[in-house]
This record gives C-alpha cells, structure tokens and sequence, in this order.
C-alpha cells in the first residue's frame, strides 16, 4: 500500500492506493466511524486473488483526511464530491471507469456519485448499505415518513456514551458503549472475525472526529417520539430522511452501471431489525415512551433497498442481491471469499 495526499475540493484527502497501474480499477469507500483502511483485511486477499488497482480515500473527519465541516443539507453529498473529485487526480490510468463499492454510509456515498456521475463507472456494489430513504424516520418499503418532524434521525440519535468514548479514543473493552466491543458485537457478528486485524481496525473508528460539524452532528426538538430531530450539520443528519433520499434519483439515471448488493442476515446495524433505529430499540423497550407500531415502526431498511433495486432494473438497469447467512455488518471482513466471488462477477459483467 502507498498513501498519498490528494488536494480537492479545497481540503486534503487522504487515499490509500494498492496494486499495478494496469490492473482491474476498483474504488472503495468506507463507511461511517472507519476509514479507508478499514478494507485493508480484505484488500490483502484480493491482490493475492488477481491485479487489481484499488483507491481508497478517508473521507472527510476520517483517518488521515482534512476535518472539514458537513452540511448535512446537502445529504452526503460533501462526502461524494469530495470522492468525485478523486477521479479526475491521476489515480487510475486516464479514461479509467472504475467498479465502485461502497460500506454502510459509503453505499450511501456511492448512491450519490452514481445519481451525479452515471458514466464514470462500470459497476456498483453496495455492500450493507444504508437505505435510500436514508436512516431511521421511514415506515414502509416506499420511504414514507414517519413523522414530518423526522424524529428519532439525526445526530441525537446516537448513544452519547459511545460517543464520549470514541471523543476520548478509548481503547478498552469494558463498557458495551466502548468502540472496540461496538465494533466486535455491531461490525460483525463473529466477535472474533477482525483476528489479528482487531487493533488496526480499531484505530480507523477511533480516527473518526468528533463534533457538531463531523460525527455525530448536531440535532433539533421535535414534537415527535423520541423528541430530537435532524439538524443540519454533521454525519448522521446527513443521513436522515430530511436531507438523504436518493430513491427516486437512482432509478431515473440513464446510464445504469450493473449493481450488487452484499448483505448479511446478521447485520445489527442495516436491516429491518436495526439496533441503531431508535423506533426497533423503542419496541425492544431500551428507550421509554414508544408510541407503538402503528405511530412508529422499525424502519424496514432491507425491503426498501429491495424495492429501490427492483424499480432499478424495470427501468433499464440490473442488480444482483447476495445474502449471506448469519453474516453481520461487515461481509468483506466476516465472510471476505464470499464477498471476493461477489466482486469478481460484478467485474465480469461490468459495463465498457
């Protein structure tokens, strides 16, 4: 691996570079509290798998990147012009269309430059994506609201524990708040999938910055159970339903590279049973006052993914879903030769 500092945009991004010049082109961008460097685990099994030429940025208050504030209002879109702006870096050999994959938040991301720049790919894998409907706030397989206050999205939507820890780049394993047990039991569902990796990879959440204007975000009251909403600074009000919904965007594209869509059964983070929607803790009882099913469901993440993909393909595109079993959040972690197959057949089918 080589880093390098790339100047974009007007701040300093730092990207992770593997593999021969020539080699098949592949960007990856992480998810929300990682880095780039959080693919490395895998990255290793895929260049001893074939040639691969692989980018890797830490997006803004990530790793090695520049801090730089996120307008939540423009959904993730700060996250995905910063990543646009890398094409175009001498990166990859000029012309390049690289397949592109995106974790958690960064399907997110990816969603976006695909909406923004159809033609620059060959093909997309969504690995764990959040909904694009967003996170959290939504009722049903269409995206509707919940509440027109967008409660229980935002940047007070998030445990303050963990994020005291991750403030204070805590390192220990004795609070179930403490990045490195949320990475163990939420990542992955195998607390011992990380290996020899766990330190390193515990470092990319820990390189997460904290605030107002990065992770989490700032956040409003509302009327509405839980009583916060979305404000409009910061990574996880970049992702609620008030200002990320990309659905509709996606499935006008005219030019749709093939898509694949890797998600595991287990995933405590994405899925229609998420441990971070405040509506499912609510119906689990962890936060008081839930009004019932009826005023605040769980958000079913997985089926509007599906139904996203399914209007995707009737209008002229084409998606492939793999499902692992028993797979948590992270598959190219727990379960990278399924994951390896997954991105070697996207690669076949890529569009010239």
């Amino acid at each position: 691996m080589t880093m390098t500092t790339v100047p974009a945009r007007g701040i300093r991004q730092a990207v992770h570079v593997w593999g021969p010049w020539h080699g098949t082109p592949l960007l990856l961008v992480h998810g929300n509290c990682s880095s780039g460097r959080y693919w490395e685990p895998f990255v290793r099994r895929l260049l001893a798998n074939g040639s691969w030429r692989i980018v890797a940025p830490d997006l803004r208050g990530y790793g090695g990147s520049e801090a730089a504030p996120v307008d939540a209002t423009r959904g993730l879109r700060d996250f995905a012009d910063d990543v646009a702006a890398l094409l175009d870096a001498e990166l990859f050999p000029a012309g390049t269309r690289p397949l592109l994959a995106g974790h958690s938040m960064g399907g997110g991301v990816v969603m976006h430059l695909v909406v923004d720049h159809p033609d620059r790919f060959a093909g997309v894998l969504l690995e764990s994506p959040v909904s694009p409907y967003g996170f959290g706030g939504t009722r049903d397989p269409n995206g509707t609201l919940t509440a027109d206050d967008y409660a229980g999205t935002g940047g007070g939507a998030v445990n303050p524990e963990f994020v005291r820890r991750l403030a204070e780049k805590d390192r220990s394993s004795d609070d179930a708040a403490s990045p490195r047990v949320v990475m163990r039991t939420k990542y992955v569902s195998d607390p011992e999938a990380f290996g020899a990796d766990e330190d390193a990879m515990l470092e990319t959440i820990l390189s997460t910055v904290v605030g107002e204007t990065n992770y989490p975000g700032d956040a409003t009251a509302v009327s509405s159970w839980p009583t916060t909403g979305p404000g409009p600074r910061g990574v996880l009000n970049s992702m609620s339903p008030k200002w990320f919904s990309v659905a509709d965007d996606l499935v006008a594209i005219a030019s749709k590279p093939p898509v694949t869509w890797v998600r595991g059964t287990a995933d405590a983070i994405v899925s229609d049973t998420s441990l971070f929607d405040l509506a499912y803790l609510g119906k689990l009882g962890a936060v008081p006052g839930w009004p019932g099913d009826q005023a605040c469901p769980p958000q079913p993440m997985v089926g509007q993914t599906r139904s996203v993909l399914e209007r995707y393909a009737a209008a002229g595109g084409s998606y492939t879903e793999v499902v692992l079993d028993g797979c948590g959040h992270s598959p190219h972690i727990e379960r990278p030769a399924e994951f390896l197959a997954a991105l070697e057949a996207l690669a076949a089918r890529r569009l010239n």
